[in-house]
């Protein structure tokens, strides 16, 4: 299958390279679902997508649109599909390393996206393997099927030792409802909370904001009162009418931001978050940091005082979003990163066939 894309395009090592990576066509991949916020961004490549369902240890066998719609070009099969139907993919995207050997049958390059840092996924397997032979073991197990890495941040791609690269997540400002705030109530966007309490910072966040008018949105059927978005629609809505938003999260095991502040920001909304040392809140422009809880709390009563100062903060976060994680950031970071995997998985071939003859 061709490699091919709208812009113009010069040949190197047997890949088209077409700076500066416009919207692909003729590209056919396959990306195992792990969160549809995340894949959802895949839409902005102009690829065809074939997305995986039917994985085990999901909430949900299908693709659950609540979270977003399909991206375009996109449609959901099964792995069993896809042995069966055998087609032939420009990449097959991966997201930890049991997607790996799900599709160690498949001769095709393979990307892994690391999503989360080594020592969450430790911690919440209660794992009582050696990180550094994990590291090892994945560094080798790439090498060997001529597989290539990335990282969502630059924490996590230090955390799990087996690249440098970093393909930033995105927002599309324009793809948000016009900014209102006028519901005086802070918005907290969360799965699966009580199993993430230690990673989410949640005690802090409970001692903070106790009292206070808050609205969590996620799929967390053990808390009463919680529920997730109608659909990608409905968040959109509560993105622009509600004050603030609240995250919080642990240093050991994660990023000071994740894809809800983005879209939080993207949509105008200031974000209040506990100090940490990836965070990309910048305290009194784009939000309010806090060291304890009782700084959180009262950085919330002021913006549910405030209407004004609140939108100022949230029309900074907008433009941050705008210059820093933008559409067409991801799309030229994923796609080199595409063609990275591409060139992996050439060598390898190339010198299984030369050990071959």
């Amino acid at each position: 299958m061709p490699w091919s894309c709208t812009t113009p395009a010069k040949k190197e090592t047997g890949l088209i390279l077409r700076p500066p990576y416009g919207r692909l066509s003729g590209v056919k991949l396959l990306v195992l679902n792990c969160h549809e916020a995340w894949i959802h961004q895949l839409g902005v490549l102009g690829a065809e997508l074939d997305i995986v369902t039917g994985l085990p240890g999901r909430y949900t066998k299908g693709w659950d649109t609540r979270m977003r719609p399909l991206p375009a070009g996109a449609r959901t099969l099964t792995l069993n599909d896809v042995r069966t139907l055998g087609a032939q993919y420009d990449c097959v995207i991966n997201h930890n390393i049991t997607d790996l050997l799900d599709t160690k049958f498949m001769d095709a390059p393979k990307l892994l996206v690391l999503h989360e840092t080594l020592e969450g996924r430790m911690a919440q397997q209660d794992a009582e393997f050696d990180a550094r032979e994990m590291r090892a073991m994945l560094n080798a197990y790439l090498a060997s099927v001529g597989g290539h890495a990335v990282a969502i941040s630059r924490s996590k791609a230090k955390s799990w030792g087996v690249t440098h690269v970093v393909v930033h997540n995105s927002a599309d400002a324009d793809a948000y409802l016009p900014r209102t705030g006028d519901v005086a109530c802070g918005l907290r966007v969360a799965n699966h909370i009580t199993s993430k309490r230690v990673f989410l910072a949640w005690d802090f966040h409970e001692e903070a904001l106790v009292g206070l008018p808050m609205r969590i949105v996620g799929h967390n059927p053990d808390m009463p009162n919680v529920e997730a978005a109608a659909d990608w629609d409905d968040l959109k809505r509560m993105l622009a009418s509600h004050r603030f938003l609240v995250h919080t999260a642990d240093p050991r095991f994660e990023d000071g931001f994740n894809m809800s502040v983005l879209e939080a920001m993207a949509a105008g909304m200031p974000v209040l978050t506990n100090r940490h040392p990836t965070t990309i809140v910048e305290h009194g422009v784009t939000g309010l940091l806090a060291e304890t809880p009782a700084k959180m709390r009262a950085n919330a009563e002021r913006l549910l005082g405030d209407v004004d100062f609140a939108t100022e903060l949230g029309a900074n976060a907008r433009r941050h979003i705008e210059r820093h994680f933008s559409a067409d950031r991801f799309r030229v970071e994923f796609t080199k990163a595409l063609q990275e995997a591409r060139k992996k998985w050439a060598r390898r071939r190339g010198k299984a066939a030369a050990h071959a003859r």
